[in-house]
């Protein structure tokens, strides 16, 4: 092929139609056989004969520019790498789904749908594994990929397209003609288990750092800037469902809309099934977790859908999940190894926290070497010794905890772990207030651990949020006396910045930006940021509303703080103390003088829900979510969560394993609900949502 029969300048009409039609060609071949490779796994050439193809479009593209158009197979690989992620909102919100953890979970949410849809006859839903990776949104107008996003909180995600680009089962263009003008694809992208085992072996022989389990894998490649990175890791990606759809009439059911998407060349899971009833739900679960090990991928559960379009318009969505779905997920997996040493953390208020150190050991897919024993009543219920052999379980798949120790194994030489008399980092006295679970460093600020983590506090995400300022860097400042207060942050220089590890200039500079945008705040942030002991952001905003300043907060007694509602009288001591207190007052006038600007805080919702004017205590372990979870969903529906029960508390919500929160609220004759009957109150709540398919806006339905 003549290279100088192209040049640069000319006309598209140059091209040779032999050599368009044949560039066409080439692309359509390459495309076929990629999605029989990657998709369906069904090759019809040997790999010689894909790179020959491959090679001969390359070349083509080379002679002539004007033929690498942006579907072009040969465009996944080789983009160049960009400076940052951008932020997008999704159009219709990502939304999460709610977690059942038994059968008895499963048939009580049939039940609930059912009765909300008013009928008797069993429902049909579409079954599918539950990915161990990352969620996506893909979108696609005139059947080409424009933009890829990240979930990132359910509303704004990061720009991902560059990478998302390079992984080879992900059309560029859609297949076929019949495909909607403007087309928002949603799933989830993994690493194949057999992929993740190969990268780890290139990394060990390069000496390179392996990563921890296929999750993170495929999360860490879908965030790396430079493209042709992500383009070496083994990526792929199962479709879900869609999100917005215009220009074109779905399928009526989700079963046969992911079979639509599979038919345009989108991947989706082989695994998935339509059953009848909530007992062909539990049938695909037990046939699921028999086969999850044999499996090419991470999963860790399986997800439950009404399959009809309409039924799910019917029962809507509550506040952060559809009333539709379900996922079921696996038990904890828990593993046995040693304890090696238990040590003794201290934290932002002093308290010192027992922490077993653990010979590591993999448990539910994630290396654990260090467990939390909550305080020292725990270590002591538990008898966790040094050199004892004990059961490990990740709670939720997230927070490992010791269930309990193998008695059976136990050295003889072992003996009970006491309480440390000095605190283990300034060696001030450690004191237990009789009646408290929590025993405490009284070196206040004197102890550099305390002064860590109340700026790490001050600066955290929910309180100042100084983008930049992370755990490590923190402990930076403080261990070379830069930083001694949350006020010496904003005395910092880039000169000072940049004599510390792995911060450069610019990395400085933006920290200082960062600092300097801080000062923009609320009251309630604010007031949370400062550390007062047992004052959270519940309290925070109460304090916020009720006195709309910061100098009449300062000013208050205890008794006129009691008059606020969920604010009791040892809460309120805490406030007057702390306020009290000279070197505090000095740090706020000091804050304020370095240009700190308070607004009032931002209102939550007026509707009224179970939770409006309510103040909730959360206590015990949560199987279906997070306390944080249930904290903000309580919070966004008008209530206010505290951490201690009082006679104005409202409602005690237990999870597993509530102590003495529990037995306080009994006394006082204060209503008590379990975790199930929070989700009923949160199922309780009708929210306008969207509607997955359509966009339109869906009815609230009486309850």
């Amino acid at each position: 092929m003549n290279a100088s029969t192209k040049n640069p300048g000319d006309a598209k009409t140059a091209i040779p139609a032999r050599i368009r039609n044949r560039a066409s060609q080439l692309r359509k071949l390459i495309e076929f056989h990629s999605h029989r490779y990657y998709v369906l796994d069904d090759p019809e050439i040997t790999d010689a004969e894909f790179d020959t193809l491959f090679a001969e479009l390359v070349e083509l593209e080379r002679q002539f520019p004007e033929l690498a158009t942006p579907e072009s197979p040969t465009q996944r690989v080789g983009g160049k790498p960009v400076a940052g992620f951008v932020q997008v909102r999704h159009e219709l919100p990502m939304l999460s789904l709610d977690n059942a953890f038994s059968d008895q979970s499963v048939l009580d949410f049939d039940a609930r749908i059912r009765e909300r849809l008013q009928r008797e006859e069993a429902l049909i839903y579409a079954a599918e594994p539950k990915l161990d990776g990352t969620a996506i949104s893909i979108v696609y107008e005139n059947g080409m990929l424009i933009r890829a996003a990240t979930r990132g909180d359910g509303v704004t995600g990061e720009d991902v397209t560059h990478n998302v680009r390079t992984i080879p089962s992900i059309p560029l263009k859609l297949h076929g003609r019949k495909y909607p003008q403007y087309l928002e694809v949603r799933g989830e992208i993994f690493m194949p288990k057999a992929g993740f085992k190969a990268l780890n072996n290139r990394a060990r022989a390069k000496g390179e750092k392996v990563f921890m389990n296929p999750r993170n894998a495929a999360a860490g490649s879908l965030r790396q800037l430079d493209p042709r990175q992500t383009a070496k890791r083994p990526l792929d990606m199962f479709a879900y469902g869609v999100g917005l759809v215009r220009g074109a009439e779905l399928p009526d059911s989700h079963s046969r809309t992911l079979q639509y998407l599979q038919e345009l060349g989108v991947p989706i899971c082989p695994e998935l099934q339509v059953v009848e009833g909530v007992e062909g739900c539990l049938a695909y679960y037990r046939e699921i977790s028999a086969r999850r090990d044999d499996l090419p991928y991470d999963i860790d559960g399986v997800v439950y859908k009404v399959d009809d379009f309409e039924l799910q318009e019917r029962l809507g969505s509550v506040t952060r999940a559809p009333r539709w779905a379900i996922a079921r997920k696996f038990p904890a997996q828990e593993q046995t190894t040693r304890v090696v040493n238990i040590e003794w953390q201290v934290g932002r208020t002093g308290a010192v926290t027992p922490v077993a150190r653990l010979e590591p050991v993999l448990v539910g897919g994630v290396t654990v070497s260090n467990a939390t024993l909550h305080n020292f009543d725990e270590l002591r219920r538990k008898d966790v010794r040094p050199g004892d052999s004990v059961i490990v379980r990740r709670a939720g798949d997230v927070i490992p905890e010791i269930v309990r120790v193998i008695v059976k194994k136990r050295p003889k030489e072992t003996r009970p772990v006491d309480l440390p008399g000095q605190c283990p980092v300034c060696g001030a006295p450690v004191v237990r207030i009789d009646g408290e679970a929590v025993a405490r460093c009284s070196g206040g600020f004197t102890c550099s651990a305390q002064r860590k983590e109340a700026i790490k506090h001050f600066a955290a995400r929910r309180a100042l949020d100084i983008e930049g300022l992370g755990s490590k860097l923190i402990d930076q400042l403080v261990d070379a006396g830069l930083v001694e207060s949350p006020s010496d942050l904003f005395d910092l220089t880039v000169g000072q910045l940049t004599g510390l590890q792995r911060m450069g200039e610019k990395s400085a500079g933006n920290l200082i930006a960062a600092l300097e945008k801080s000062k923009n705040t609320t009251l309630d942030r604010f007031l949370y940021a400062l550390g007062i002991r047992e004052v959270g952001e519940a309290t925070s905003m109460a304090l916020a509303k009720h006195y709309g300043a910061l100098e009449p907060i300062r000013n208050a007694t205890s008794d006129e703080l009691q008059l606020i509602d969920d604010i009791g009288p040892i809460v309120a001591e805490h406030i007057h103390h702390f306020f009290r207190q000279p070197h505090n007052r000095a740090l706020i006038d000091k804050l304020l003088d370095q240009g700190i600007c308070l607004s009032p805080p931002k209102e939550t919702v007026t509707e009224e829900t179970p939770f409006t004017n309510k103040t909730v205590v959360l206590t015990g372990t949560l199987q279906t979510m997070t306390r944080a979870e249930a904290k903000a969903r309580i919070q966004a529906l008008g209530g206010k969560v505290t951490g201690s029960v009082t006679k104005k508390t409202s409602l005690v919500i237990c999870g597993l394993n509530a102590g003495s929160k529990l037995q306080k609220a009994r006394k006082l004759n204060i209503p008590i609900a379990d975790e199930n009957e929070l989700l009923s109150m949160l199922s309780a709540v009708d929210t306008p949502g969207r509607h997955a398919i359509s966009g339109k806006k869906v009815n609230k339905i009486s309850s």
